[in-house]
């Protein structure tokens, strides 16, 4: 996921991240859980897809699923 901008440090191990409306996570977490962002490697898809906007909400077309796992009693997919 990312990169994401850091909106606030809350605690000297905590702070707010600036998320998107689509992304259904809390926006504070652990600084544990959060990596400084390294450039793509050459090579590498740079560009985003843009979103299909269906019923008001954002939407994205899945090329392919490369793999499955189960998370926390949920699917996960690589796509």
């Amino acid at each position: 996921m990312g990169p994401y901008k850091v909106k606030r440090i809350i605690l000297t191990n905590v702070i707010k991240l600036e998320l998107p409306s689509t992304i259904k996570i809390h926006p504070v977490v652990n600084i544990s859980r959060v990596h400084m962002y390294k450039d793509q490697v050459e090579g590498q898809k740079k560009e985003q897809p843009l979103p299909v906007i269906i019923k008001g909400k954002e939407e994205y077309k899945v090329e392919k699923i490369l793999n499955k796992r189960k998370f926390i009693g949920k699917d996960r997919y690589l796509v």
